[in-house]
This record gives C-alpha cells, sequence and structure tokens, in this order.
C-alpha cells in the first residue's frame, strides 16, 4: 500500500478500491439492477471514492466535495437525463 509521512494512505483517482478497505462503503442508488451498482464511501478528508458494486477491488473514482455537490445537483435538476435515453 502505498503511503504519504505521517503514515497515512495517499488516496488517487484510479487506485485499487479494495486498498479503501471495505467498511464505509454505501449502495445509495441501488434497486432492481440485479445487484450491479455504485458503491459510494465519504473518504476523511471530505471527499467521496465511487466504485463498481460486481468489481469491488477494481478503480476507485475518487471526487472532491464540490465535485459531487455538483454533481447531484445537476442530477437533481435534470442535467443528466441525457445519460438515460
Amino acid at each position: 500500500m502505498d503511503r504519504i509521512p505521517g503514515d497515512r494512505m495517499r488516496v488517487y483517482n484510479g487506485m485499487p478500491a479494495s486498498d479503501l478497505g471495505t467498511e464505509g462503503w454505501h449502495k445509495p442508488w441501488s434497486g432492481g439492477n440485479g445487484g450491479s451498482c455504485v458503491e459510494a464511501m465519504k473518504l476523511g478528508d471530505g471527499r467521496v471514492a465511487l466504485r463498481q458494486s460486481t468489481d469491488p477491488d477494481g478503480p476507485a473514482l475518487i471526487y472532491t466535495r464540490h465535485e459531487m455537490r455538483s454533481f447531484i445537483q445537476g442530477a437533481k435538476a435534470g442535467e443528466a437525463d441525457f445519460l438515460l435515453t
């Protein structure tokens, strides 16, 4: 595991999601999709990690609080509806 000074793990976009551990992952968007969904974990510094539930050892996408806020607000406003058509 890649560590930075102070014995903290270096968290970066695309890192193996398994390096973030197994505790703290949530499935806020799961539903009738056969178990395939996005899992989210709030990190200690306020960033958010996302991973695919069917590939928990795969890459984690890391977003800032601002990026997540903008995405969620945009999705609520219908700006992501094009993804469903």
